[in-house]
């Protein structure tokens, strides 16, 4: 989920605001940068959401510590795209968008990240460990596995996160980017400042996770927990079980309790990162700008913040804000053309 920081503007704007409206169908036009509203009500927005159930074949490649299991759509000379999913969701939030890409002419690339479906750590002695940088390198080490020195990265959630740190640490590797919910780089002195009562409280599961309880009953109850997120961060999105579940199989991990409450105790400052990445947490603590061309979305998830303004001078190069009424959390996979052709534009901005 997004960064507490976040948070706090989501509800500094938006608690009294329950129920969210879909956009005007005649909003006026936005100067170059400013929040671009979809002219299409929510229901439009889902059009082709649905139409795929199978990821294909899942591929496998070593990628610096971990085994990384992928899905590959396209021909394998176009431009390569790279989509990742967040918490607690898979490659399947990509299921109806990457045919669009790949119809399109694109490479498309389905990662697991760390903890998540087929994805395995190469040795059982490499720690368990969720942190943002940990987590971005995998997919550095993942593009150097298969060759591929630049691409078009899109994300939600942690993906969004991992987008984010790549285009802000390694820009040469990122030809743009379309980041949901905009830039939510962890900052870890950030996150150690108390919320009000009503924000503090929709941070439920990070504090439950913080407990030894809820580490075990995370293992135990996992399915039913995610179950209730989704509902959650996407109360319109009317979802069935058959689609909960091809994404639930890849919570079965045997490292995803440790990947997913690690994570999150790390951004509280409850667990210890590992050395080895102490010099790319130090960067991103300073809130480093983003420069590559990029496409930033926000939805119903993100409240009062969905206008990009709290963020908008986080991006310094070619940028286009694009709000999507009506959509929940799960953009990618409530909202596949909207999001596929994000891509696309976000690849000739």
């Amino acid at each position: 989920m997004i960064s507490r920081r976040r948070f706090t503007q989501v509800f500094a704007a938006g608690v009294a605001a329950t129920s969210l409206a879909a956009c005007s169908s005649n909003a006026p036009a936005a100067p170059a940068g400013a929040a671009t509203p979809d002219p299409r009500a929510g229901s439009d927005l889902r059009a082709g959401a649905g139409e795929h159930t199978s990821l294909g074949p899942i591929k496998h490649v070593d990628a610096g510590v971990v085994s990384m299991a992928y899905a590959e759509f396209g021909p394998a000379t176009g431009q390569p795209v790279l989509l990742l999913h967040g918490w607690p969701y898979d490659g399947h939030s990509y299921v109806d968008v990457a045919p669009l890409l790949a119809a399109a002419g694109y490479r498309v690339l389905v990662p697991f990240l760390r903890g998540y479906g087929a994805t395995t750590f190469l040795s059982p002695r490499t720690v368990r460990n969720g942190q943002q940088s940990a987590v971005a390198l995998d997919v550095v080490a993942f593009m150097d596995a298969l060759k591929i020195d630049k691409a078009v990265l899109g994300g939600f959630d942690w993906g969004a996160r991992t987008v984010d740190v790549i285009a802000a640490l390694w820009p040469q590797r990122c030809k743009a980017i379309v980041a949901v919910s905009g830039y939510i780089i962890t900052n870890l002195e950030a996150s150690q400042q108390p919320l009000s009562p009503v924000a503090e409280l929709g941070w439920w599961y990070q504090y439950y996770f913080a407990t030894e309880r809820g580490r075990a009953g995370y293992r135990a109850n996992r399915r039913d927990f995610n179950r209730l997120i989704w509902k959650n961060a996407s109360p319109r999105w009317d979802f069935d079980e058959a689609t909960y579940d091809r994404s639930a199989a890849a919570f079965d991990n045997p490292d995803h309790v440790d990947i997913v409450v690690h994570n999150y105790r790390w951004r509280l400052s409850l667990a210890a990162g590992e050395p080895r990445y102490d010099e790319y947490e130090r960067k991103l603590a300073t809130g480093p700008a983003i420069s590559v061309p990029a496409i930033t979305i926000g939805s119903d998830f993100d409240a009062g913040a969905k206008d990009g303004m709290a963020y908008r001078g986080k991006f310094t190069g070619k940028y286009v804000h694009r709000i999507f009424d009506g959509i929940g959390h799960n953009v990618p996979q409530e909202a596949p053309r909207p999001f596929a052709q994000a891509i696309i534009d976000a690849d000739h901005l």
